[in-house]
């Protein structure tokens, strides 16, 4: 007994040490089973995980997808986490039983899959700064080098997402049969993906607040911004806020650090042919552009706002504007451009441009057939009045007049009067050294000049000493301004709004 315990306790050490051998080839094999290879990749079993449930109350949801390993070696995952894990208390995530929102070196063997469980608790009674409409989170996956990820969605408040919840990146078309819809739900609207409207009437009744889901859709053939309202030749829009209950269409981003950011969704798009447009007491943010109006499109505004586009403020092409009391403020592009001819009647409207270089308003009568104009060029007649308008910003000129046609009689008609601009350059230019022939009684802003009340705050009432004060002429049937303020009958002051003392 005792020589064999010694025997044993002689061999001890040699067992060990080939124990120690096999682990370590153990675990240099199990390295060699995981390819490295960038482009050994995975795939996931959809590319977007829906929560289809709209939350009444409080309460939570779980659903699940696959990440799929067709690789004959084992795969390894670097990194799977939540993309805000800061961002929103909204998600969270379960990688083969284990709670969490980041995750580190999860294996995948070959040819199999990993299951990912998704959770999202909402309470819809938080204001939607914190419980948006449309929560959106995605979880990125690296490996070998490369990201991957998968989207995440779920509706965070009971409202009308029209057309339907599950339309992003979608063209949806809608058709009245040549009659009316009316947004008359006290639950909010929310328009996702792309809404396109025919041979229908859209009627936005005082108070309605209509909010558009936009976000960077990816197809295999191009790359758009989703969020757009577009209203075909059948189609017209009625939007009819009152001073006290106005129509707002912006972004169903609501959160603060989302106020003031532009280009978060398209805009509106009136398509050749659509008449009858009607827009009072209304506001329309934080899109790429507010409205583009195509040739024959008729629009009136009233008292309208049109604010932070990335791109212009209103864009048309032929088309046919007749606007009073409006402010258009805060554009990435021109504040008004008015290309192609067309018919415009512009009555006591401020378009301030100081967020940018372009001009607050641009007028021509031309298009081109290719970005850089070497193509054809086709010219269409422009009739264009301004009436008690202010265009200013922060460049030296925030005016420009574009006749292709070099004066050819009838092709640029085009008159102001008791507006005030701001001018150099294109008094220089042979087309237009005459311009203040045509604008009557106009007034050159110079440096120095006091006019808005505070342009860093966006705030473009006019200034206790604004040079824009009883400079304006009477215009029959507008009797106040954007605010609703009377305004003198005898010299009223320029722009859309009238001072207040």
């Amino acid at each position: 007994m005792v020589n064999t315990d010694i025997n044993s306790r002689q061999w001890m050490p040699f067992v060990l040490f080939y124990l120690c051998l096999g682990l370590i080839a153990l675990e240099s094999c199990r390295d060699e089973t995981i390819i490295t290879d960038p482009s050994a990749t995975i795939q996931f079993s959809e590319d977007t995980l829906r929560f289809d449930t709209v939350f009444t109350e409080l309460g939570s949801a779980t659903r699940a997808f696959r990440i799929f390993n067709n690789n004959d070696q084992a795969i390894r995952l670097s990194k799977l986490f939540l993309e805000f894990p800061d961002g929103n208390d909204f998600f969270r995530l379960n990688v083969d039983g284990v709670p969490g929102v980041s995750f580190e070196d999860v294996d995948i063997l070959g040819n199999d899959s990993l299951w990912v469980f998704v959770e999202v608790t909402i309470d819809p009674d938080n204001p939607l700064s914190q419980s948006p409409f449309v929560i959106e989170d995605r979880v990125i996956v690296n490996v070998n080098g490369n990201e991957e990820f998968i989207r995440l969605e779920a509706w965070g408040q009971n409202a009308n997402y029209f057309p339907s919840r599950f339309n992003g990146g979608v063209d949806s078309f809608l058709s009245c049969d040549m009659g009316q819809l009316i947004f008359d739900d006290p639950k909010p609207y929310v328009i996702y993906g792309r809404l396109i409207i025919d041979s229908c009437e859209l009627v936005l009744p005082a108070g309605t607040h209509v909010y558009v889901h936009g976000g960077v859709v990816s197809t295999d053939s191009s790359v758009y911004n989703d969020g757009l309202l577009v209203f075909g030749p059948n189609a017209r829009l009625k939007s009819l806020g009152e001073q006290s209950a106005p129509v707002i269409i912006q972004a169903d981003r609501l959160e603060p650090e989302f106020e003031d950011i532009p280009g978060q969704w398209t805009g509106l798009w009136f398509l050749s042919g659509s008449i009858g447009n009607v827009m009072s007491h209304t506001t329309i943010k934080n899109s790429l552009v507010g409205f583009r109006a195509d040739s024959l499109a008729t629009v009136v505004m009233d008292k309208c706002v049109i604010k932070n586009t990335s791109g212009t403020g209103i864009v048309s092409l032929a088309g046919n504007i007749l606007c009073e009391n409006s402010l258009i403020h805060s554009s990435g592009g021109n504040g008004l451009q008015l290309t192609y001819g067309g018919s415009y009647d512009f009555r006591y409207t401020t378009v301030a441009s100081y967020s940018n270089q372009s001009e607050a308003l641009r007028v021509n009568n031309y298009f081109c057939t290719d970005p850089l104009c070497l193509g054809e060029i086709r010219s269409n007649p422009v009739n264009a009045s301004f009436t008690n308008c202010i265009f200013v910003g922060s460049s030296d000129d925030e005016l420009l007049l574009e006749d292709i046609t070099d004066g050819e009689a009838g092709m640029f008609n085009y008159g102001f009067s008791h507006c005030i601009v701001k001018v150099e350059e294109l008094l220089d230019s042979e087309q237009f050294a005459d311009f203040f022939q045509n604008c009557e009684n106009c007034y050159n802003l110079q440096f120095g000049d006091p006019l808005f009340f505070d342009i860093d705050m966006d705030d473009y009432h006019l200034d206790t000493l604004s040079v824009a004060e009883n400079r304006a002429i009477n215009i029959s049937g507008i009797s106040d301004d954007l605010d609703g303020n009377l305004r003198d009958l005898n010299t009223p002051d320029i722009g859309c709004y009238e001072y207040q003392y």
